[in-house]
């Protein structure tokens, strides 16, 4: 069903590439570099991924992939548009006001950031990224793999600043965190022939974990020893994508579409079997999992409990199929996004990104006794 509608999807691309919104990057130049209350001895976090985890770094790169303007960021602090692909803060910001390093994690490209603020972290992240290197072309962004020479060029930079003994340092008592995979599905795999001709679900399935177990070792290579994983959401519930599958047919209800969500729990198993099988031949490195998976299904399923109201479309526009340029200055908003699941078509709200921190803090805690 979903190659049924996959023009669709076409479509929504186009309209973002020849719609032109000229909005100034806005970073953010309050120093957010907070004392810890408690003592835990992770120096810093680092970001690997997504939109899911960008905080900015596409303000800083030519691609149709931007956010940086209103209504996006309507709720983040002084309701400025940092970049971040929803209304308020991402996880990652959480996790790092938890731990008390910082109450939010900068992009890394910002030129504005002080010594101290790269020190305690920063998310290297592109939205529209993936682990397959063509998902990122595909929307011009920033990928996995030069994600990660943007974090070799980080430590040459500390190096410089602070020493080699000192970033060494700072480098192995730190935690990184990586939240990819979705759009190497969703825009990629089933939304192209260019994968399909070669690949069947399970085999693509392989292919981007073998990409990811790459990724892994090439960071571990670098110093890293505290490494966070999540796995893929239901991205069968994604508004953008029940909207491909109910195109042409009025009367069929919004709901999931659990044919394309169970890809994602499949990989999910696979990824943390990946995972076991590598913890066993590690020295001095964890790789732990995260599941949002189901966290956010069960919001789907249970809304209310959350105090949600609207399930199956974003705050922004229709919330149908409205993502990036297309929730733009000129859309309708929700009054409360705190009563809807997703933001725009794609993404998260503030209150739903902060459910998930409350699912993976046990997680977290395991980490920081470590």
């Amino acid at each position: 069903m979903f190659l049924r509608y996959s023009q669709m999807l076409f479509l929504i691309l186009f309209m973002i590439t020849i719609t032109n919104i000229r909005a100034q990057t806005r970073p953010l130049t309050k120093k957010n570099v907070i004392i810890r209350p408690f003592n835990n001895t992770v120096s810093a976090l680092f970001v690997f991924g997504d939109s899911t985890v960008d905080s900015g770094n596409n303000n800083f790169i030519s691609t149709v992939s931007k956010c940086n303007f209103y209504p996006y960021g309507r709720d983040f602090v002084n309701h400025i548009p940092t970049g971040r692909f929803t209304n308020g803060r991402l996880v990652t910001d959480f996790m790092a006001s938890y731990i008390r390093l910082k109450e939010f994690v900068p992009p890394y490209l910002d030129p504005t950031l002080s010594l101290e603020e790269r020190m305690t972290g920063v998310s290297f992240a592109s939205g529209g990224s993936g682990f397959d290197p063509v998902t990122a072309q595909i929307s011009g962004v920033i990928p996995l793999q030069v994600q990660l020479e943007y974090f070799k060029e980080y430590k040459m930079r500390l190096v410089n600043e602070i020493g080699e003994e000192r970033t060494k340092l700072l480098i192995s008592k730190a935690s990184f965190m990586i939240s990819a995979g979705t759009n190497d599905f969703v825009i990629n795999y089933f939304n192209t022939q260019f994968r399909r001709q070669f690949y069947t679900v399970s085999a693509y399935q392989q292919f981007l974990l073998q990409h990811t177990q790459k990724f892994l070792q090439d960071l571990m290579a670098e110093g890293a020893r505290l490494i966070g994983i999540v796995g893929l959401p239901p991205f069968g519930c994604l508004p953008v994508v029940i909207t491909m599958n109910t195109a042409g047919n009025p009367l069929r209800p919004r709901q999931c579409i659990d044919s394309y969500s169970v890809v994602g729990k499949e990989y999910n198993f696979l990824l943390q079997n990946m995972l076991k099988n590598m913890n066993m031949n590690m020295n001095g490195t964890k790789l732990t999992y995260g599941d949002i998976y189901n966290p956010l299904y069960d919001m789907v399923q249970n809304p209310h409990k959350y105090g949600f109201d609207n399930i199956y479309s974003g705050c922004c526009g229709t919330g149908l199929f409205e993502v990036a340029i297309l929730c733009n200055p000129n859309s309708i908003v929700c009054g409360n996004a705190s009563k809807f699941i997703f933001w725009d078509a794609v993404h998260p709200t503030q209150a739903t990104y902060y459910n998930l921190f409350k699912s993976l803090r046990p997680t977290i805690d395991i980490i920081l006794k470590q």
